[in-house]
């Protein structure tokens, strides 16, 4: 038996190799993917200039994009505003409202909670339809632990529906620090259960970190299922389980693997939106605009050393 598996590996050859090599049994996209850049408010929050504001500091910092907090914009609306009046501001700012972030208990075990998570996103969805933008974070805010993954898998599905219904496509999102949904294998799972090529995912450098996930599985996943990217740096000197969202920092500012990320990002085909996501209340204390520039000039240099 030994001398028969011995000569079948002789026989096989070079072409055994691919058997222990993973990367080379990938065929690379024909097409590098492309980067634009995105100011997710979070990262002027403390600051709170309001909506309009954050628009215009996005837009004269040089961003390409915003992704803008749902509650923000449900505030707008309430001192009397309209979506279209927002959505000509946004038009006449020259940015796309690339996502929006937002917390439904769609993902929710319970049936009725479950239903008005569903019910708080389709309103949602409708009024980010009304200002121009197709995206929606779907965190599984509302959660609890175990997760049944094949039931949150359904759940997806049928948020996916409701998005083409709507126009606003949900991005499947988790968090590192959250028990129930805080790794990258969760997502995948809840992806392929939910069968649908619609499906896409939203990671981030804080939450692959935080969570233990580590940066490798990226390599795992269609350029096309990732059109948003959320990027900030973690630190050293704190242990992982200990950090917090306070304890992001500019892309490069700390120990990640930034540059190896993005090259795979880049690698893996398909466009991506870079989103600067912070909420370091340090940041929070300084001149909105300058932080924006400055989180913008970084994750241009990580690019640009990724290239």
């Amino acid at each position: 038996m030994e001398n028969n598996r011995r000569n079948v590996l002789k026989t096989l050859g070079l072409g055994s190799l691919a058997a222990i090599h993973p990367v080379s049994t990938f065929a690379a996209p024909k097409k590098k993917g492309k980067f634009t850049f995105c100011l997710n408010t979070s990262t002027i929050r403390g600051q709170d200039p309001g909506l309009a504001k954050y628009i215009e500091i996005a837009a004269e910092a040089g961003y390409d994009g915003i992704e803008i907090w749902i509650q923000d914009l449900k505030k707008y609306l309430a001192e009397g505003n309209s979506t279209a009046t927002l959505a000509s501001m946004i038009k006449d700012s020259g940015l796309k409202v690339e996502n929006a972030i937002g917390f439904a208990t769609w993902m929710a075990a319970d049936e009725e909670k479950s239903r008005q998570g569903f019910l708080q996103m389709e309103e949602e969805m409708n009024l980010l339809a009304a200002i121009g933008c197709h995206r929606v974070a779907a965190p599984g805010f509302g959660a609890e632990a175990p997760v049944d993954l094949v039931l949150a898998g359904n759940r997806f599905k049928d948020l996916l529906d409701l998005g083409r219904k709507t126009g606003v496509m949900p991005q499947l999102e988790f968090w590192g620090a959250f028990k129930p949904f805080y790794h990258l294998g969760q997502i995948l799972m809840v992806a392929a259960v939910a069968n649908d090529a619609d499906a896409r995912l939203l990671p981030d450098i804080y939450h692959l970190f935080r969570g233990g996930s580590g940066f490798d599985g990226l390599k795992l996943i269609n350029g096309n299922a990732i059109e948003i990217f959320h990027m900030n740096d973690f630190q050293g000197g704190i242990p992982r389980e200990e950090q917090e969202d306070k304890d992001r920092v500019y892309p490069g500012d700390g120990i990640g693997p930034l540059v190896q990320v993005v090259k795979d990002l880049r690698d893996m085909g398909g466009d991506k939106v870079l989103s600067l996501e912070l909420f370091n209340r340090e940041y929070w204390k300084e001149d909105p605009l300058h932080v924006a520039k400055t989180g913008l000039a970084k994750m241009k240099a990580i690019v640009k050393a990724a290239s």
